[in-house]
């Protein structure tokens, strides 16, 4: 088990680069993916494109770098624009709308509920020549957001066995499944479970973030329909990466009083006080461009 003072000797001495960033170092596109997961796809219904506009300037968004991300999210196949006179609404493609719902699931569930666990862990043996590094990230981008950690090159780890057919998923994808294997396993006498966690995950910088996440959000108390509509934006849009983040590895192996745990009731608590008046004022705005 990792206990406290593994968890102090395990921090990184490098600064902490705080995450309230100037709003023009955001970026255009991740908004917009925030704010279509959060407010048009539970409505089911196309928005204008000045509603969008005008919601990302909220943000410090230009109307150019507004435009431009609607079009490379439309060119991903996500987003469908159709022309009506002179205006132009977009709606969520089928895919886009699959994408954004499996999404949406992950960031409101990650956090909750207790994690128990029966000290079983799924390995995948996976090799992909140095040569091909964009496929290499690839495998590590989509087997992280899955959970996994690699504590050596071509090992890959997660306490959660059921993640098993994802990863089959991820591999076949990449066209690597005929030549990995998988196995389950506990933890044996040889070496150190907590000293495979440490290498597998970097769970001093995830706690940091957790921390800054706290500091930032734990304080805001926004007055009106704009400023809550901001900050709800931001708590998801943030939030939304500690899926990929943080593996949410059991009690266990986590360190002593760990904040993860307070971040997520922060996220949860806030997420429910803001949504009404949220939802509410991106109706109002969407409303108001559909008048014009």
């Amino acid at each position: 088990m990792v206990d406290g003072a593994s968890r102090g000797a395990g921090r990184s001495t490098r600064p902490v680069v705080s995450r309230r960033r100037e709003l023009g170092d955001v970026s255009a596109r991740s908004l917009l993916m925030t704010m279509l997961g959060e407010y048009v796809l539970p409505k089911g219904r196309p928005v204008w494109t000045s509603a969008l506009v005008e919601a990302l300037a909220m943000f410090g968004v230009e109307e150019k770098s507004a435009r431009q991300s609607l079009a490379r999210t439309a060119a991903e196949g996500w987003l469908v624009s159709e022309r009506v006179g002179r205006r132009v609404r977009w709606a969520l493609t089928p895919p886009g709308r699959r994408m954004l719902t499996e999404g949406a699931q992950r960031i409101y569930d990650f956090g909750s509920g207790e994690r128990t666990w029966n000290g079983t862990w799924l390995v995948v043996l996976v090799s992909v020549p140095e040569a091909r590094r964009d496929l290499r990230h690839r495998v590590r981008t989509r087997l992280a957001w899955a959970g996994f950690g690699s504590p050596e090159p071509g090992v890959w780890i997660t306490p959660h066995a059921d993640r098993e057919a994802e990863a089959l998923g991820v591999l076949k994808e990449l066209g690597l499944a005929d030549d990995a294997m998988s196995f389950t396993a506990t933890y044996g006498a040889v070496g150190s479970e907590a000293a495979m966690v440490a290498r597998a995950w970097d769970l001093s910088e995830v706690e940091d973030r957790y921390e800054e996440f706290i500091d930032e959000f734990t304080g805001l108390h926004p007055a009106d329909g704009d400023a809550v509509l901001h900050a709800q934006t931001m708590l998801v849009h943030e939030w939304r990466r500690f899926p990929f983040l943080d593996p949410c590895l059991p009690p266990k192996l986590l360190p002593a009083n760990w904040s993860g745990t307070k971040a997520a009731d922060l996220f949860h608590g806030r997420h429910a006080e803001w949504n009404p008046v949220a939802l509410g004022r991106w109706e109002e705005l969407a409303e108001a461009h559909g008048a014009d």
